[in-house]
This record gives C-alpha cells, sequence and structure tokens, in this order.
C-alpha cells in the first residue's frame, strides 16, 4: 500500500524542469523538481551525462520528501546549449514518469537490448586481454555491435553486445551460448587467476553499461587478487582525495572529493553512493576548471548517517577506486571506418604486436561504421613511443585512426612525425581496405 500510494503522489506530482539560458552567460541552467525517491539524482545525471552533456556546477536539495536540482551545464566543446531540438531532448527525458526508473537495486538505463545478446566478464588483466576477446568471438562468428572495457589494479571488466554474424540478431541458441562462455572464459583465466574469472549472458532488459562495470568492479572489491604478477604495471595517474566525516549536530555524514576534473566524474560518484545505499540530502558539484570540487551531505536509506570509522573508510575507498577507473591516463587512439567483419579483431591484434597495452575502451559500431576509442600506453604503463604510433597508423591507415596526443608529448610527436614520413614513403599509399582483404572470410 505503502509503494502504490507513493507512485500515486509521484503521478500527481511529475518532474518539473525548466532550462534557462538567460541567467548565466557561459552555461545552460537546468532546474529539476520532483518527488523524492531513491536514484532520482542518479537517474537526472545519468540523463545528462549520456547525452555528453558537462556539469560545471549543481547544487542539489532532497528534504522534506522533495527534489530539487540546479545544474550549470556545457557541451562537449564547453558552449551553451542552443539547439532547440537538444533543449526539447533534455526536457522530455527529464520530465518522464519516474515511474519508469528501474529499480536501483539492479541495472539503470533505457536501452533494452533485445536486438543483441550481452555479455559480461571479469578476470584478471593482461596486456592482450581484449585482443584475445576479439578473436575468439570472431571465431564463433559473433559481431561486437559495443562494448567497454575497464581496467583497474589488476583487474578487467567488460560489458560486451554481440549478434550473429549471419543473421545480425541475438544469439539465443543455448548451446552455442554455452560454447561461447567456455571459450571466452579459457581465454579470462590465466596463471595467476583460475578462480576469478567469470562471464555472465544477461537476460534481455535494461541496462546501463557503465554503471554495470562500476558494479562489476564493486562485486571484486572484497575478493583478494589472486597473483602480485597479474599486472605489475602501477597507476600513475594522479588519485582523489576523498574525506568522510560526520555532522553530528545535523545528522548527516559529510563527503568531500577533490580530484582532476574530467567528464562522467558526477555521474561516477552518484553512481557509487547510490549503489551503497546512500541519499544525497544536500550538495554542491563545482567543474570546469582543472580540479573538481563535490561536497555531500549524505544518510543511509534508512535515514541514519554512517555509524562506524570502518564503513567511512569503506565510503572513500569505494569512491576513490570509482574515479580512478574510469581515468583516461594513455594515449587516446580512435578509429572511424567503415564496419566490416574482421575489423575488431585486426585492430586490437596490431595494438598488441606493437607492445601496447589498452587501459580502457570504447568500442560501437553503427549503420555500417565504427567508432573505436582506445587508451593505451606501453607494456610498462609510460607514454606510448609516437614512432609505434605511427607505424600502427601506416599499418591501418593515417585516415582511419586519429591520435589524441598529450600536451607533454609534444615535441615526441615532431619527431615521430618526420619519421612517419620516412614510413609513409616506404610503404606507399597502402590503403586499409586493402589491408584487410583475406584476413577474414
Amino acid at each position: 500500500m505503502d509503494d502504490e500510494f507513493a507512485k500515486l503522489i509521484r503521478r500527481i506530482n511529475p518532474p518539473r524542469v525548466v532550462i534557462d539560458n538567460e541567467s548565466c552567460d557561459d552555461a545552460t541552467i537546468i532546474k529539476v523538481d520532483s518527488v523524492k525517491k531513491h536514484g532520482t539524482l542518479l537517474h537526472v545525471v545519468q540523463i545528462l551525462t549520456d547525452m555528453n552533456l558537462v556539469i560545471v556546477k549543481g547544487y542539489i536539495s532532497s528534504d522534506a520528501g522533495w527534489f530539487m536540482d540546479v545544474f550549470n551545464v556545457v557541451d562537449c566543446n564547453r558552449k551553451k546549449i542552443l539547439d532547440q531540438d537538444v533543449i526539447s531532448d533534455i526536457q522530455t527525458k527529464l520530465e518522464s514518469n519516474d515511474d519508469t526508473v528501474p529499480s536501483v537495486k539492479g541495472m539503470v538505463g533505457m536501452v533494452p537490448y533485445e536486438e543483441y545478446t550481452c555479455i559480461e566478464l571479469t578476470g584478471a588483466d593482461r596486456t592482450g586481454l581484449l585482443s584475445e576477446v576479439c578473436a575468439v568471438l570472431a571465431d564463433l562468428h559473433c559481431s561486437v555491435v559495443s562494448a567497454e572495457l575497464w581496467t583497474h589494479k589488476a583487474r578487467a571488466a567488460a560489458v560486451v553486445h554481440i549478434t550473429d554474424y549471419s543473421t545480425g540478431c541475438a544469439i539465443g541458441d543455448a548451446k552455442r551460448l554455452s560454447t561461447i562462455k567456455e571459450r571466452l572464459c579459457n581465454v579470462l583465466r590465466s596463471n595467476y587467476d583460475t578462480k576469478t574469472a567469470k562471464l555472465t549472458v544477461s537476460p534481455p532488459g535494461i541496462a546501463h553499461r557503465e554503471r554495470r562495470l562500476h558494479q562489476m568492479f564493486a562485486d571484486q572489491d572484497c575478493e583478494k587478487i589472486e597473483g602480485s604478477k597479474a599486472r605489475a604495471v602501477q597507476d600513475k595517474s594522479s588519485s582523489p582525495l576523498v574525506t568522510v566525516s560526520d555532522r553530528t549536530e545535523k545528522g548527516y555524514t559529510v563527503i568531500t572529493v577533490r580530484s582532476d576534473d574530467r567528464p562522467k566524474l558526477l555521474f561516477d560518484t552518484i553512481c557509487t553512493l547510490t549503489d551503497m545505499q546512500y541519499v544525497v540530502f544536500h550538495g554542491v558539484v563545482r567543474g570546469g576548471t582543472e580540479e573538481a570540487y563535490q561536497e555531500y551531505y549524505v544518510r543511509c536509506v534508512d535515514g541514519v548517517p554512517v555509524q562506524s570509522e570502518a564503513e567511512r573508510e569503506r565510503i572513500a575507498q569505494r569512491l576513490e577506486t570509482a574515479i580512478e577507473r574510469r581515468s583516461s591516463e594513455g594515449l587516446e587512439l580512435e578509429l572511424c571506418a567503415e564496419d566490416r567483419i574482421g575489423l575488431l579483431p585486426n585492430i586490437t591484434r596490431i595494438i598488441r604486436e606493437n607492445n601496447l597495452y589498452i587501459k580502457r575502451a570504447e568500442i560501437s559500431s553503427k549503420a555500417g561504421k565504427a567508432r573505436h576509442i582506445f587508451y593505451v600506453t606501453d607494456v610498462t604503463g609510460d607514454e606510448v613511443d609516437p614512432t609505434i604510433v605511427d607505424s600502427i597508423r601506416q599499418q591501418i591507415g593515417q585516415d582511419v585512426l586519429h591520435v589524441k596526443w598529450n600536451s607533454n608529448c609534444s615535441d615526441k610527436q615532431e619527431q615521430g612525425s618526420s619519421i612517419a614520413l620516412i614510413l609513409g614513403n616506404l610503404f606507399g599509399n597502402r590503403s586499409f581496405s586493402s589491408f584487410l582483404v583475406g584476413s577474414y572470410s
């Protein structure tokens, strides 16, 4: 009865959204008012993040059963949102009935995936792991529609959406799925990790890939990583600073986060707190500069603040690792090309054969176009030698593989460019399409 009454209240008071482009010179202000429900804040942040909007400032308040948020947002070019179609889309999604939001106990998202099969993989990380996974899927006549791979502290997790080569549809045959699972589990297992490698074929439904990756890593937080040799590369990214303290006179636990600013930072922290069953009652978020600052006044879902020092330490550790997992440390390689059978296995094989380590990957294929992004380092975790990058571009194609150099690589880049010219003369104008001919039938 309580649940039905709560649904009635939300139907009587649907979310109200105001989008203001007049009050601020350098950002679009989005105000959201709605009845409070655990997961509402994550739902709003997720929508804005999935639309590639950058939240540069935010004020959160959800006392007395009402949720009120104000976000200053810009697009990926740090410009105000002026396109009326985009504004209308934001309004429509944020004002959608809150009852359609999936339970926070499961997977949160908006995209059904009956048209493909979703597999989730976790195991010990190692150089060439993604290449081996792609090769096995290609050998089993599976096409990768989209995928995301994260690595962190000697562990790897991936969510992969696959279809059948011949039909372009989801794979539903139980025997074939069993074969896929067996082959991929063999890849995930290593000399140092024979017990914790896992593969799950998710049932059709609603999922949010990035939230699932956070949850998959969180499930391993208490697991001991077997074998210190699983990966010796240290994470050289600057660590975030998280403090957790009590505000006893107000009955809240106060969490502050200081970190290098980056896209999706707010989503990562709110996702973690929501999955840990904490409610943000008040909060302030500042970004848009080199350093981001977040401050949250939280309680457990049962209405009480954190009760122990051990739990405060657990919150800080979970937030720090959630921020570090999406670190963009490494050189960004973006492939944009016509999609074809064998494309992804070839690309990942070339990266592996050039002794590069993929820290993170975002893979997508839509309407015959492939767009794959890889964040890579050398096998020791250091910066990639520009001459290796130029060699890879010559093998794959200068026009289809784009490199986003770090600012501290500019000198090396200039040196590598001269070598690229020499290599270009040696290799000639060998096209990427000719490189792939005969690789897979």
